[in-house]
């Protein structure tokens, strides 16, 4: 079942709630330039250049390699089905904005105007802020969903095809409200923009819906014992702990909680600890742990799926479609900017996403290349959503998977939709 909340009165609360690897790459060719400008018409065999900045280490690592996977798949998709080259430069943040500065720099200086990436929001803002809008590089992240990256002032050059935190919010205090019954809540985060801007927007929407909130408790990423946060969150015996961080940290956290804490609480995890993996890690059945994360729910994302699963031999998981999509359309704006070049590649990016032209998916992606580089209008519905980008460059329309933890796996038992 697919429950629908009215966008506009969260985007409202958005305000409030805003509070170096390895290179690998491949394909070839030398940069290929040659072309018409930005209404297709470039010429054949030239390169479409695309940077890919995501964590392959780190706290991250474990739910980076398979986003990393979806935002690769359309170079392998497209070989030998278009007549330009795509060329992926590979860079890891390690989970560490000093990294992904390294990454970005890396990427700028080698020539790709557009970036799909970075993850995590306290990598992606410092990124976006210090290398991506003084070099004029487009930004395209799959996950990154702080609600301050709505706010950047940053001349057009950052899109995202996750959504804002300030929904998910919304989304665990429904959940823990009126699908759990529950009064009280505490929050643990990871000290981070990601933790900090989610943890607030929950307590907020939880507060509206005549819950408290005992305390925010903060944490640090991958420390060896987190009993001192959970004896702090737990000791006002809330009905509800909502935990927002990631599967390396979390490990740790949920060991302690089972071996110390367990008093039968209800959990909420977030969309950075959905890993099918923590309950066999943490060694616990997890039964008590509900999730919530945005979903793959666009008109292609059967098609993603089979394309994802063939290449890869499994489904997708979380981020997974997001970063599909997130490639496909920077390769799209690509093509009809006529050249590797950040700002053309930006004036053309809804150019490639948003209706008025012709209908195209991951299915069809190869058509839609070709329909671009002949200067057709083209109106592109992804896997993860319809990937409509507003003013600024976030996404119209998004859904949030509720999931529950059943024989160690997260199965997907409800649905949230905005702006559907």
């Amino acid at each position: 079942m697919t429950q629908n909340l009215d966008r506009r009165s969260v985007v409202k609360a958005m305000g409030v709630a805003g509070i170096a690897g390895v290179a690998g790459c491949t394909g070839g060719g030398d940069g290929g330039d040659s072309g018409d400008g930005g209404d297709g018409g470039s010429m054949d065999g030239r390169t479409l250049k695309q940077g890919v900045l995501l964590p392959l280490t780190g706290d991250l690592g474990s739910l980076g390699k398979p986003i990393r996977d979806g935002a690769i798949l359309p170079q392998a998709q497209l070989e030998g089905e278009t007549q330009f080259t795509i060329d992926i430069e590979e860079q890891d943040t390690e989970t560490n904005p000093q990294a992904g500065i390294q990454g970005a720099n890396t990427l700028v200086n080698n020539g790709y105007p557009a970036i799909t990436g970075t993850a995590s929001s306290g990598v992606n803002l410092q990124v976006t802020r210090e290398v991506l809008i003084p070099n004029s590089t487009v930004g395209c992240s799959p996950s990154s969903t702080s609600p301050e990256v709505t706010t950047l002032e940053d001349d057009d050059y950052v899109f995202r095809t996750a959504p804002s935190d300030a929904l998910q919010g919304q989304v665990i205090a429904q959940v823990g409200s009126e699908q759990l019954g529950n009064t009280s809540a505490v929050t643990m985060y990871v000290n981070n923009s990601y933790g900090q801007a989610l943890s607030q927007s929950f307590a907020e929407a939880f507060e509206e819906r005549d819950g408290t909130v005992t305390q925010q408790v903060a944490f640090q990423k991958e420390q060896s014992s987190y009993s001192a946060q959970l004896e702090t969150a737990l000791g006002d015996s809330p009905d509800m702990m909502v935990v927002i961080g990631y599967p390396a940290s979390g490990i740790q956290l949920f060991r302690d909680y089972y071996s110390q804490y367990d008093s039968g609480q209800d959990i909420v995890v977030t969309d950075g600890l959905i890993e099918n993996d923590l309950p066999d890690n943490v060694d616990s059945d997890m039964a008590n742990v509900t999730g919530t994360a945005p979903k793959a729910s666009g008109p292609g994302s059967d098609a993603f799926s089979s394309l994802y699963n063939d290449e890869y031999g499994r489904d997708p998981g979380v981020f997974n479609a997001q970063a599909y999509d997130a490639t496909a359309i920077s390769l799209l704006a690509n093509v009809y900017a006529g050249e590797n070049n950040g700002e053309a590649v930006r004036d053309s990016f809804r150019q490639a996403a948003n209706p008025e032209g012709e209908t195209f998916g991951p299915e069809s992606l190869a058509d839609a290349i070709a329909a671009a580089a002949a200067g057709d209008a083209i109106n592109y519905q992804g896997a993860s959503s319809a990937c409509n980008f507003d003013e600024n460059g976030d996404m119209g329309a998004v859904s949030y998977g509720i999931s529950e933890v059943e024989d160690r796996d997260f199965t997907e038992t409800d649905s949230v939709a905005f702006g559907q």
